[in-house]
């Protein structure tokens, strides 16, 4: 029998994008025979998973979790093809099993692929076997984790689906001395209002240089089509730059619960109740397949493939 090496799994997987002990048992079964043991992996549904790699995957769940001591939080979004298999409790229970993990890991959401859950399995491996499984594609697409030294990191979940996983999540880190509790508790407000404005940056000097760019530009189009003098138009920018700014900049924006104060004026008034100063350090807001380009007729053509109409 050929030898079983590390080469050799490694490639089985990449050609049939099962689990790597799957592949590796594959291959045992089957002396080291790469082509037989795909035949293997296929009579056993394992080599699914590859045939679905391309299709889009823009549902699915976001979760969350924060640390025993609340000072780290995490996030992950796992996607799948259908909101259907979002309420599948082996989906929710792998989504958990993912945030966990990326609670401990200090890493992009490639580090957190190649980890261990607590459950001794590659993160990778068991997406490729719900792949396998549940016949859609799936993928840990993005993962983040905030920390801080002395504070509180808060967690919202918008619309939950389950016990820890929801259609939108969102950290907010505060940093500062006092009450924890307090700082939690605020925290988990200011994410809620997250939540409901999607902020673009959490200060000015945060924003994105390009889109402030942009929003120059259209203001400025703007201006000078209402046919004013220069120097009026581009004082009239400078105006609707700040108000825009105060629209899009979590700090600047008025507090949803209580809009004749600012999010900056909340954390103030927040540090001067704790009797020592706190930040708002970072925000982080996971809405479920944002960015994603969703291709309306993949599971239709998957439904049609199956029932053998074009």
């Amino acid at each position: 029998m050929a030898e079983i090496t590390a080469a050799l799994v490694k490639d089985l997987r990449e050609k049939s994008g099962a689990g790597m002990m799957d592949c590796k048992k594959a291959l045992q079964e089957n002396g080291g025979d790469v082509e037989a043991s795909m035949d293997w992996l296929r009579t056993k549904g394992m080599a699914k998973a590859a045939k679905k790699a391309d299709r889009a995957a823009a549902e699915g769940l976001v979760a969350g979790k924060i640390s025993a001591d609340g000072k780290t939080g995490a996030l992950i979004e796992f996607n799948a093809e259908t909101d259907f298999v979002s309420k599948n409790e082996t989906f929710q229970t792998a989504a958990r099993d993912f945030a966990d993990v990326a609670l401990t890991i200090d890493g992009d959401v490639e580090a957190i692929r190649n980890a261990k859950t607590a459950k001794g399995e590659v993160v990778q491996d068991t997406v490729t076997n719900l792949i396998a499984t549940i016949g859609e594609n799936m993928q840990l697409r993005r993962a983040v984790k905030l920390t801080v030294g002395q504070g509180a990191v808060a967690l919202y979940l918008h619309n939950a689906q389950g016990d820890g996983v929801a259609r939108m999540g969102v950290l907010v880190a505060m940093e500062g001395g006092g009450d924890a509790a307090k700082l939690q508790d605020v925290g988990k407000k200011i994410a809620m209002h997250v939540a409901a404005t999607a902020p673009l940056a959490l200060s000015t000097d945060e924003l994105d240089p390009a889109v402030v760019a942009k929003e120059r530009e259209i203001q400025t189009q703007t201006a000078m089509e209402s046919g004013k003098p220069r120097e009026i138009a581009e004082k009239m920018v400078e105006g609707r730059i700040r108000k825009w700014q105060e629209e899009v900049v979590l700090l600047k924006q008025p507090f949803v619960m209580n809009p004749d104060q600012t999010i900056e004026q909340l954390v103030a008034e927040t540090a001067k109740e704790a009797g020592a100063p706190v930040f708002l350090k970072a925000f982080v807001r996971f809405a479920l397949g944002e960015g994603v380009e969703k291709k309306a007729d993949d599971f239709a053509a998957e439904v049609a493939s199956m029932t053998g109409q074009s």
